[in-house]
């Protein structure tokens, strides 16, 4: 990347999905970690659960579990991109060394492969 005004606009889109997926994973944390089905969903009262209940809030917590482990990944790679803004290799791919496209960095802002390099590291 050359301009340092494209620079400050993916570093300012870096910094602000980060503070997005912070909060989300905190509160998926909180949701996810709760004792108790009646906890969890503020039923206050002394029914019996069923045992589909549990099954499903089971569920619910396994995949909310699985999402914060994704979006911990994704914390991850943005943290390595603002690192790359830092050293002046954003933009740049990690793998072969040539130019991301503006517009790959649009949707996909902490992406560190081109489009090439992406395609043949899924294919492996």
């Amino acid at each position: 990347m050359s301009k340092n005004s494209d620079l400050r606009q993916y570093k300012e889109k870096l910094i602000d999905l980060r503070a997005r997926l912070r909060g989300d994973v905190t509160g998926m944390a909180n949701a996810a970690l709760k004792r108790t089905r009646t906890e969890a969903s503020g039923d206050l009262s002394s029914m019996p659960i069923h045992m589909a209940d549990i099954g499903s809030d089971n569920f619910d917590r396994e995949f909310t579990l699985s999402l914060m482990q994704n979006n911990g990944g994704t914390l991850g790679q943005i943290e390595d991109a603002l690192e790359r803004i830092e050293s002046g290799t954003y933009g740049a791919c990690v793998e072969c060394g040539g130019r991301i496209p503006k517009t790959r960095l649009n949707a996909i802002p902490y992406t560190p492969h081109c489009i090439k390099c992406a395609s043949e590291l899924q294919q492996r």
